[in-house]
């Protein structure tokens, strides 16, 4: 098997690593809800490559990107839904019918009536995708009622953020700080017990009750919880890099250090960033 640009090739490539007698054990056993959190973590990748103004990773990246759009475009296929030309073929007809003005007769001839053209076009898809989805008898709908404009494709932080913003608009909403805060020691002493049960289900039900009262206290507090907590992990890389560069001088390694010896060293990190105010 050679490298190529043709796009066949990744699809040959994904087919081969998917057939069960003599593919990749591991691609072998994925599904799609296995596969999801790889596809969101590599658009991140993507993400984060532009922020940097790498091209070099940006190229890697997308790589990585498209590899998981024809992994799920297999898994479809193998399922007997749809397959990797079927997902070309559905976005090429989309942006095809979505800009009459480029590729047919259209008298959308400035930005404004463009705009007024593209919700037009995409009223009538939604319509469209609901005859769709009742002939496959699939009746509940998150786009549908007051929160359906809230994006399930959002990152769950900023999702809960925008679900709870959406409800506030109708009165939905706590009128101080103060009981959001025993609503959160609540939820805490529910997955306390969730904890002792051993029920893993329960656990992670109740752990997104938590989150989601956390969230909803930044909201109160004028505290973006997804800047809150980027803030957090940057704090918590400096702190830990500095575990690990002291361990290093001192001819240590992260691996043999005990607990105790990190958290010391956990603590002077605090401790100076103290000092620098």
């Amino acid at each position: 098997m050679e490298a190529s640009k043709d796009i066949s090739r990744l699809i040959e490539i994904m087919a081969a690593l998917r057939n069960p007698e003599t593919g990749c054990p591991w691609d072998i056993v994925q599904t799609f809800e296995t596969i999801k959190p790889y596809t969101i973590e590599e658009a991140y990748e993507v993400s984060d490559a532009i922020e940097r103004n790498d091209m070099d990773d940006l190229c890697d990246e997308l790589g990585d990107l498209l590899l998981q759009v024809v992994f799920h475009a297999r898994m479809a296929e193998e399922a007997g839904d749809f397959s990797f030309g079927d997902v070309v073929e559905a976005i090429t007809k989309k942006m095809i019918r979505r800009h009459p003005h480029v590729f047919a007769r259209s008298d959308a001839d400035t930005p404004d009536a463009v705009k007024i053209q593209w919700d037009e076009i995409k009223q009538a898809e939604k319509r469209e995708r609901a005859e769709r989805r009742a002939v496959r008898g699939i009746t509940e709908d998150f786009k549908a009622g007051f929160l359906g404009s809230v994006q399930r494709s959002f990152p769950a932080l900023t999702e809960a953020l925008k679900l709870q913003e959406r409800a506030a608009k109708v009165g939905f909403d706590w009128s101080a700080p103060e009981p959001i805060l025993d609503k959160i020691e609540e939820e805490i002493g529910e997955l306390r017990e969730a904890l002792k049960s051993g029920d893993q289900a329960k656990v992670s039900d109740e752990l997104g009750d938590l989150i989601f009262a956390v969230v909803n206290i930044g909201r109160h507090v004028k505290a973006d919880p997804e800047q809150s907590l980027r803030g957090t992990n940057t704090k918590f890389r400096r702190r830990f890099g500095h575990i690990e560069t002291t361990l290093a001088a001192e001819g240590e390694t992260l691996q043999a250090a005990t607990l105790e010896r990190m958290e010391d060293l956990w603590q002077a990190a605090k401790a100076i960033e103290r000092q620098l105010g």
